[in-house]
Order: structure tokens, then sequence, then C-alpha cells
């Protein structure tokens, strides 16, 4: 093919969509891990139906992994430039996620009069019933063209087409210049014990390339720019992988071996997976019968002197609520987890919201304060999955650390840290001094507000911890109503304070501008796009991406108070406006939401900012 076929582009967005169980979630991966190697920038969004397995073809069966590739990427893009179909349903359910003049790349084999009755359409012609212009729709015989190719595998016609995927992923490697050799080392590895299973994958692979460079397949191929690394080794991780792995660097630069108590519940299971695997650095990890069994067995390893983690998602995290209120009144170190869903009840487990926020704050009985933050991308889940173990040890308290469906299940490229670049974590034992001069267990650093942790075996530290209140001094049972005010003042100080241990907020984009937008956690990539978007669209735009939420940093309200305009964006009905608007008497909160079970795409943001604005002017 000639350069003059070939488009250079910043980045690019592709949309893998299929049933359940044609491997597109599979395919998804593997391409965002060759492009991370290539030197792109990745983001992506794998798009679960909440079905177990749905009809096959079927409206509601539909998968999706959506992943933008290229320089300066934050998000997996609102729309894609690909859209890759593997049958009618796919077709009909994801046509929506395409830019006007995108390519669709579909199974014409798979537009069978089944399979169009199945996915509701009316007619036999499915082109022409979505209006959808035949210039930019690659119709490829895969079914065909993976049969011929595997005809000689000795494998059933099953097996066969479980590889339909790979031929669909070769035919995306040529069409956006992605070599082949990294594709098969992903398949060798991942097959290292199926030798047929790895060839005919192969196989399938090379075909749908070949099908691409012989045909030209009408359409162009694309050259992605590649954006300057920092030295080092990179790789693409997921957000529960990467706080599976902050959690493990946490337990080793705490010296405190790691215990997670939990209850399998989508979308945190991956936590609970990746530390069983890791019993070679210690881990312990133990699938309880329940989720208060599981935040229980945390809360008994923590008073053993472990760096103590459970798991949940929304539901559990209710289910949880007595538990983590014990491990306030005992004032342990505790890291709870929760990767939100869209709820109430069951909801939606597989997809993405941010409504956990009140119940992470105040979803205990009684004066019950605790340090709640919240992670920003897949890998900064690495960095929180840290940053709240040494919370919780170095301030013995329970931390809640906040991510999502789509951070927990979208990737990043990532830079694998070195063990220098973070700190060594300091756990707040009780002394040889101390202990000779009669402690207590409630004894506290008069600065800080936090009491000493002493470990089981410790000779002279034997004591008793527990939900019953005690005395600020003597700390045995008591029920006097003063010593109680003081002891909640107490607990609620020793979080305050917390806020002089944590970073200062930092304002992005136009920090000059009169208006500042707001965002919490997973939001993050798409609110820096929208923000940098408006100002270059002449519309000035200052960020806040908040990660530490209960304390606020230091510096928080103040610079919120500079600005004429705060606009909050998150995926709930206004839980963070409302939090922030209790700490900003006087000012008025404009708020941008969004609950559809998905993230914002980044239009969204910059059509609603601006309706606020013209409003504001108005």
């Amino acid at each position: 093919m000639s350069d003059t076929n070939v488009k250079e582009v910043d980045k690019i967005v592709v949309r893998f969509s299929g049933d359940s169980g044609d491997g597109m979630q599979l395919a998804g991966n593997i391409f965002s891990n060759v492009s991370a190697g290539a030197g792109n920038m990745i983001s992506t969004f794998p798009d679960y139906p909440a079905e177990i397995r749905a009809p096959q073809g079927s409206l509601s069966g539909v998968s999706g992994f959506q992943v933008s590739v290229g320089k300066e990427v934050h998000t997996p893009g609102d729309l894609a430039d690909v859209l890759v179909a593997m049958n009618p349903a796919a077709l009909k359910t994801n046509l929506k996620y395409l830019k006007p003049g995108g390519i669709i790349i579909c199974d014409l084999d798979s537009f069978t009069e089944s399979n169009l009755k199945k996915a509701l359409y009316k007619t036999d012609d499915p082109v022409s019933e979505l209006g959808i212009d035949p210039d930019h729709l690659l119709l490829v015989p895969m079914t065909t063209l993976l049969k011929h190719t595997l005809a000689d595998s000795g494998l059933d016609n099953k097996s066969i087409m479980k590889c339909k995927n790979m031929l669909a992923l070769g035919l995306v490697c040529w069409l956006f210049d992605r070599p082949l050799e990294k594709v098969e080392s992903k398949l060798k590895a991942k097959f290292a014990n199926k030798p047929a299973i790895y060839e005919a994958n192969e196989k399938a692979l090379t075909a749908g390339w070949d099908y691409g460079h012989n045909t030209h397949a009408g359409v162009p191929t694309y050259r992605i720019e590649t954006y300057e690394t920092k030295p080092g080794t990179y790789t693409d991780i997921n957000g529960n992988t990467a706080t599976a792995w902050g959690l493990i660097m946490a337990s080793e630069k705490s010296g405190r071996p790691l215990f997670l108590g939990s209850y399998p519940i989508t979308p945190a299971t991956d936590i609970l997976h990746e530390l069983a695997k890791r019993k070679d650095l210690g881990v312990k990890a133990c699938q309880m019968e329940d989720e208060i069994a599981g935040v229980c067995s945390a809360i008994g390893a923590s008073y053993g002197g472990h760096l103590a983690v459970t798991t949940t998602s929304g539901p559990g995290l209710a289910l949880k609520s007595e538990g983590i209120g014990l491990a306030v009144m005992a004032e342990l170190p505790l890291v709870v987890v929760d990767v939100q869903r869209g709820g109430p009840s069951t909801g939606l487990p597989t997809k993405t919201e941010q409504t956990d926020l009140m119940q992470a704050l105040y979803g205990r009985n009684g004066e019950s304060p605790l340090c709640v933050v919240a992670a920003t991308s897949p890998t900064d889940c690495f960095d929180m999955a840290f940053e709240a173990s040494r919370i919780a040890i170095e301030h013995m308290t329970p931390v809640v650390l906040l991510t999502d469906a789509y951070i927990a299940n979208g990737s990043s490229a990532w830079r694998i840290p070195e063990e220098k670049d973070f700190p060594e974590i300091k756990p707040h034992f009780v002394s040889g001094d101390q202990l000779e001069q009669g402690w207590k267990p409630y004894h506290r650093d008069e600065k800080t507000r936090v009491r000493y942790w002493a470990l089981p075996g410790t000779e002279g530290a034997m004591h008793r911890v527990g939900g019953l209140e005690k005395d600020y001094d003597t700390s045995v049972i008591s029920t006097d109503g003063p010593n109680h005010e003081r002891m909640v003042k107490t607990r609620r100080e020793k979080i305050a304070r917390i806020a002089d241990d944590i970073p200062a907020l930092e304002i992005e984009g136009n920090a000059n501008s009169d208006t500042i937008l707001v965002g919490w956690g997973g939001t993050y990539g798409h609110l820096l796009t929208a923000c940098s978007e408006l100002n270059s669209e002449g519309i000035p735009m200052a960020l806040a991406q908040f990660r530490y939420i209960n304390p606020l940093p230091a510096n928080a309200l103040d610079e919120l108070r500079r600005y004429k305009n705060i606009i909050v964006a998150e995926l709930n009905t206004g839980m963070f406006a409302d939090y922030l608007q209790m700490h900003l008497p006087g000012k008025e909160i404009k708020r941008i939401n969004k609950i559809e079970g998905q993230p914002f795409q980044v239009n969204e943001i910059k059509e609603a900012a601006k309706k606020l604005l013209e409003t504001e002017e108005l």
C-alpha cells in the first residue's frame, strides 16, 4: 500500500463489540497492551452486560470494549473512529458510539435471518435500516474466512469459532499498524499449556491481517503518534490490579504483613483474585463467607498487627457498616476499598457510578468519623491504595478508598515504580519507655490525637479495646457523659488533623479564570480533557480534582472561595456538591450530574458547563 493511503493521527478510538462469549474483552485488552508497548498512551473502558450469559445474538447480551490510544489520552474517547461489530445486535446497540464518518467492521456471515430477528430488526437490510453509509462499512466474511483458515486444525466447530475475535483483531492491527509479533507473544503466554489453541489463534490473527493487507479493505490505514516517555518498564494495568499492587507496596514499606478478608462482589472481586496469587509476597487473602465476616476478620488481623484490608462494592459497604464503626471506636487501622457500582440494592452490578460517597462519609451509627479518599484513574489506584494504607497505619483509623467500576475495569499505560519512589510508612507503635511509665490503650500523641498500636505478645502491653466507650485517661469502660463527649470530639479531631499530613489541592487549567470545574475520583480524565478543550475554545476554566475528601486538603476551601463560579461534575445527583456546600455557606455550587451507569462524555461536560455559564451571564 502506498503512503498516500496512510493517515497520521494523534490518537484514535476503537470500540470492539459482540456477544459476551465473542472474546471482545480479550481482543481489546491485547490491542491496548500492544499499543502501550508501542509508546502510546491508552485509556480503556470495558462495558459489560449485567446478565451472566444472555441469549446469543440478543441485544441484552452485547459486550463492549472501547480504547483510545495515542498522545495526550486521558479518556477512552466519547465516540469511536472504528467500530468492530461481530453480529447485528452489536452493530445496533453500539452504532451510537461511532463518530460521523467512522469506519464499521462487521462479520458479513453473521447477518442471518435468525440473528436479525433476535436483534429486533424490522427488515432484512440492516445497513439501510440503520442509515449506515456503505462507503464506511467494511463487511468481512469472518466466519467463512475463519473456517477456511482452520480447516486442517483438527479443532471442532465450537473451538474454531472461539478464534474469530483474533481474526478481527488481526484486521484492526493491520488498520493501525500494530506489530503481530507482540500480539503473538501475548497469545503464547495465555495459551502456554494449549499449543493447538495457540496455533489456531495465531493463524486466525494472521488471516485477519492478511485480509486487510491483500484487499486494502477499501479504507486507509493509520499511523498513531507516540509520546515522550520516562525511561522505565511500562505495562498497561487496570484499576483493580493496581489497587492490589499498591496494597502490597504499602505492606513492604510499613513492615506489616498484608491481610485481606473479603467476600466476592462485582466489580471488586479481581482485587481478591490478584492478592490470592501473592502468597510469594507474604499476602494472606481469605475469601470469607459473607461481607460481615470479611470486615470482622480484617479487624481481628489489624488488632494482631497486620495491614488489614477488606474490599467490596456499595451493597457490601452497607453490610460492613457496623464492623467499620467498631474499627472507628477501637481506633484500629483498616483499609476499606469500595469499588462503586450502580445502585441502590444490587442495582447495576457491572455499571459505574459515584453514589457511595455519603455512605462512606456518614453510613454508620453515632459520631463515627473516618478518612475517605478516592482514586482518579486506573494507575492512581496504586498510589491511593498505598496512601490509604499509610494514613490508616500512621493515624490509627479506618480509611475508605473509593474507586469505581469505570477505573477498576479500565486500564492505562503505567510505568512500574521503583521502591525508592514511595516513602517509608511508620506504624504508631507504643514504645518501651511508654510501657515502663504505665501505658494505657487510649493514651495519645497529643499533637495528632493518634493512639498507640501495641502488638499482641509485646511484654507489658496486654490490653483490651472494643465497641464500648472508654475513659480518656484510664482506658476502662466508661458511661460518663462528659467523658463520652470528650472522646467523640477527640476522635473527630484526630481525623481533622490528617489534613496536615496530606498534599495541598492543586489547581489545573487556567487558575486565574472566574470559573472552576470541580470533580472527585474517577471522573478526572474526562474533566481534564473538557477543561483543556474549553480553554482552547476561549472559555477560561480552572480544574480541581479531589482525591482527599475527609478531611479536605487544608487549602481546599480557600482555593474554591476565589472563584465566582464553582461547577461540580459527578456521577450522582450531587453528593459532593452538597458536601462542599456545607463547607462553603453563601457560595452557590453549580452542578453537572449523570446517573446512567456510564462515565461522562467530554462533550457532555463541555456543553453543560457552557449552558451554566450562559445562565450566569443572563
